[in-house]
């Protein structure tokens, strides 16, 4: 069986709206009154974020005094994961295909977020993602769960998740965070990073996932030919136990039977 974890944030829904209106109000409600501020652009403060800036730099930057700018990140903290921002989150483009794929194909899909229950539920209600992931498929924290860091924190949800789910011959993780890949790499687990969340390439390079990709409909196209070419593989094997491993890669099935015959 082959299965499939993926993050929620990132690879399925685009959080970037929800960032940035929180930005905005947190700068807001942080400044004073008649305080010459820098609002950044979508763009200008995507990238910052992307990049792995701190919360507090990016006051700074905004045109917060120091002082500000921690009162600025405390903020932000508090209110960037509440239910009335939730709904400025969108789904990603390709991401409902790309799960109807895998459900079409019959792997395992396994959801895995650092979305407390509350937050997870509200989204797959809200976009009809509940279809794809029945509940013994859904890995994130609980409501009271008290965080750590991100790095911490998923491994051991990927630990409980492989205690708790039936064993699978192949299993593959996506994600868009330093934490997607500090999970799978921990226990063994293949693992693809993504290009549509909250970092980009260079810092998701420091990690060193498996592969690189632009998106969860690449991905999960990726894993599908990867997993097929395997499957054709191991099975060519056993026909021809005198090839290597080298020898079946390199040749395809068609030439193997018509040599046979």
């Amino acid at each position: 069986m082959l299965r499939i974890v993926t993050d929620f944030d990132g690879p399925i829904v685009d959080v970037s709206q929800r960032y940035y209106r929180v930005y905005q109000l947190c700068l807001e409600k942080t400044c004073n009154p008649e305080q010459q501020i820098k609002e950044l652009s979508f763009s200008e403060f995507w990238t910052l974020k992307r990049s792995h800036i701190p919360e507090k730099k990016i006051g700074i930057l905004s045109g917060l005094s120091d002082t500000q700018a921690e009162e600025f990140a405390q903020l932000r903290k508090q209110m960037v994961h509440t239910h009335p921002y939730f709904q400025r989150d969108t789904i990603q483009p390709g991401a409902i295909d790309a799960l109807l794929k895998v459900q079409q194909a019959g792997c395992d899909l396994v959801v895995m977020t650092m979305r407390r229950i509350s937050e997870l539920n509200y989204a797959l209600v809200k976009d009809d993602l509940g279809r794809f992931f029945p509940e013994h498929r859904r890995y994130c924290l609980s409501d009271d769960y008290m965080k750590t860091q991100d790095v911490r924190d998923k491994p051991l949800l990927m630990k409980r998740a492989l205690a708790e789910l039936p064993p699978a011959t192949d299993t593959w993780m996506i994600g868009d965070t330093e934490a997607d890949i500090a999970a799978a790499k921990k226990y063994g687990i293949k693992v693809i990073a993504v290009d549509s969340g909250i970092r980009d390439r260079t810092q998701l390079e420091l990690y060193q996932p498996n592969y690189y990709l632009p998106s969860l409909a690449d991905a999960i196209d990726f894993i599908l030919q990867t997993s097929a070419s395997s499957l054709k593989n191991n099975w060519l094997l056993k026909q021809y136990p005198q090839l290597s491993n080298q020898e079946v890669s390199s040749t395809s099935s068609q030439t193997l039977i018509s040599t046979k015959k």
